[in-house]
């Protein structure tokens, strides 16, 4: 299988700590903001982030999981049951700015389908999305990032995968990859 290295560990790292800073100068004292990791791999990068904002901003941010699988309008549509995992929120999202964390953002689909889930939670007063990677050609739906670490173009024939220490793998990377043909 043919793969393209797009980041890699160093890059990633100055990507969440550039992150931390622009959510820092957007966000000031955090007292009205929470982040939101998009289940299952956006999480992942929450954890990575949420660590160096305490860090960088001497702030304890409120975040938590969010899984919108039963949101999804495509839910009824896949050939195999799809399985929820975690929401772990224990705040209310009413009147806060709440920013959106995941690792791709590619049709949209996944943000939509958390929109709707977040609302249990309360109306927040801002939404904001962050993504590690941003397929920008690709939207079934008009969502842009407000944060993104890189922008790149793919051809529907393509997967961006997100790989992480954390998870078992040697390091920190991402990559573009060819899907297999059956």
């Amino acid at each position: 299988m043919q793969k393209r290295l797009v980041l890699d560990q160093e890059q990633i790292g100055i990507i969440i700590q550039r992150f931390c800073h622009q959510l820092i100068e957007n966000h000031h004292n955090f007292e009205n903001t929470v982040l939101l990791g998009l289940q299952p791999r956006g999480v992942i990068l929450l954890d990575h982030l949420a660590p160096v904002l305490e860090r960088i901003s001497g702030k304890k941010v409120p975040f938590g999981y969010l899984d919108a699988t039963f949101h999804r309008d495509d839910f009824r549509r896949r050939d195999f049951p799809l399985k929820a995992n975690e929401t772990k929120i224990d705040f209310l999202v009413e009147g806060k700015s709440v920013i959106l964390v995941d690792d791709v953002l590619y049709k949209g689909r996944s943000v939509r389908a958390a929109m709707d889930a977040m609302i249990a939670f309360g109306r927040p007063q801002k939404v904001e999305l962050m993504v590690l990677v941003d397929r920008k050609l690709t939207r079934d739906y008009p969502i842009m990032p407000d944060y993104f670490g890189i922008r790149v173009n793919t051809l529907e024939s393509q997967y961006v995968v997100v790989e992480w220490e954390s998870q078992g793998q040697e390091k920190d990377a991402v990559w573009i990859t060819e899907k297999v043909k059956n």
